[in-house]
C-alpha cells in the first residue's frame, strides 16, 4: 500500500483520473471499484445505484451512481466491456465502499478491449503520484 498524505493507494491496481481501480482477474475478467481518495471526497455513502448485469459499456461511460450525504457522483468505466455481476452486498450497505474501497468493487467487467485500454491507466506509482497533483 503507498500512502500519500491521509489516502491509501493500493499496489497491483490501474487507476483512473476519476479514481476508478480497475483489478485485472485470472479468468480475464476485470474488477472495477473506487479509490481511497474518491471514497473519502464522497463523504458517507447512503446508496449505489449498481449497473444492470449484461449492459455493454464503452469506456469512459457511465457505470453507475454512488450517492453520498454530501451529492450524487458519477462512476465511469474505466474499461470498455460488458458487465457481468455486480456486488450486491452494495444495495444493503453501500458503506462497505467507505470502510474498505479495495476489498469492497462494484461490478465485473468481460473487457472488449483489455490490453489497449489498460495501457491508458495508471499503475499505483503514478496514480500516487497524480493524488499528489490535486
Amino acid at each position: 500500500m503507498i500512502e500519500v498524505g491521509e489516502y491509501r493507494v493500493k499496489e497491483g491496481l490501474y487507476y483512473t483520473k476519476d479514481h476508478e481501480w480497475v483489478q485485472v482477474l485470472e479468468d480475464g475478467t476485470v474488477l472495477v471499484g473506487i479509490s481511497d481518495y474518491a471514497q473519502k471526497e464522497l463523504g458517507d455513502l447512503a446508496y449505489v445505484e449498481l449497473p444492470e448485469v449484461g449492459k455493454e459499456v464503452s469506456k469512459g461511460d457511465v457505470l453507475c451512481e454512488l450517492e453520498s450525504v454530501k451529492a450524487v457522483s458519477e462512476v465511469y468505466a474505466p474499461l470498455s466491456g460488458e458487465v457481468v455481476e455486480v456486488n450486491e452486498e452494495l444495495e444493503d450497505s453501500p458503506e462497505l465502499l467507505n470502510e474498505d474501497p479495495y476489498e469492497n468493487w462494484i461490478a465485473r467487467l468481460k473487457p472488449s478491449n483489455l490490453d489497449e485500454e489498460l495501457k491508458e491507466l495508471m499503475d499505483a506509482e503514478a496514480y500516487a503520484e497524480y493524488l499528489k497533483s490535486l
